[in-house]
């Protein structure tokens, strides 16, 4: 903005007239005894501009800085958060010792059933009761070597008919106990979409199997449960076997792979599935 030539007081100084401005300095004529001033800092803190008009134009312009200069600073805050999060989630997975029991399987709701294989994550949801009320879940135990296991149940269904509509990886850089929204978003390969036809054939009670309970079938409550990876690892070998699609058995193949190397696993040593259905 402009102020060359508009007339001004000072608290100490008095009147005076500005002679000189530039991005950052402007310059004070106080009857010959020149001075110098921050731009625009010094203005309505020291310095009053006498024109109303040009005062107020000055101070929206002010405003408008002080707003781009907060957003800036908060970027540069959240930068910094999200790489000091970065660091502790790599120190972390250096120290990580794999839980037998490391993968989630989520139970679906409609909306979700819409979205997840456009926006391939899934929310943990909220935690419904004591000091932390409200706030998102922390599956703790998720890491890198972690699957999301996408199930889901029909209002008429029996429990029995749990179907397995589909699976991903978690994001490679991925910490249940740091994720500070709830989300559990997918790696950007290895991700796997089940037809209507595969995942009728693909129950979810095969596989799991309560070890207290090994007859019983019963979700209850709750968005998720931990799930083994023995039964994860179970779950891809007989998805492989359902595709004919030599693209999507290559897909799941390297998914396959990828999983039994991130969960120290060997693929000759993975038992046939013997979830509840089987008992």
């Amino acid at each position: 903005m402009n102020l060359l030539n508009e007339k001004v007081t000072h608290k100490v100084f008095g009147k005076g007239k500005i002679v000189n401005q530039d991005e950052s300095i402007i310059t004070i004529d106080f009857n010959e005894n020149i001075k110098k001033f921050v731009y625009p800092d010094a203005i309505g803190t020291f310095i009053s501009l006498k024109d109303k008009d040009t005062a107020e134009s000055l101070k929206k312009i002010i405003s408008k800085k002080e707003t781009e200069e907060k957003a800036i600073e908060k970027k540069r805050e959240e930068k910094t958060k999200q790489k000091t999060l970065e660091l502790l989630r790599i120190k972390q997975l250096k120290n990580h010792k794999i839980h037998e029991s490391s993968q989630i399987v989520f139970w679906l709701d409609e909306n979700e059933q819409q979205n997840i294989f456009t926006e391939w994550q899934v929310s943990t949801g909220k935690v419904q009761s004591g000091p932390n009320k409200g706030q998102p879940n922390r599956a703790a135990r998720l890491r890198p070597n972690s699957a999301a296991l996408l199930t889901v149940r029909g209002k008429n269904q029996a429990e029995t008919e749990r179907q397995i509509i589909g699976l991903y990886m978690v994001n490679e850089t991925f910490a249940g106990d740091l994720s500070e929204d709830g989300m559990v978003p997918a790696h950007a390969d290895f991700k796997i979409k089940l037809t209507d036809q595969e995942a009728e054939k693909m129950l979810f009670w095969n596989y799991y199997k309560n070890k207290n309970y090994p007859h019983r079938t019963t979700w209850n409550s709750g968005k998720y449960r931990y799930f083994d990876n023995i039964w994860t690892a179970q779950i891809l070998k007989d998805i492989m076997a359902l595709k004919t699609d030599e693209e999507e058995m290559k897909e799941v193949q390297n998914f396959l792979e990828y999983f039994l190397k991130m969960n120290l696993l060997d693929i000759d040593h993975i038992p046939e599935a013997c979830g509840a259905l089987k008992q």
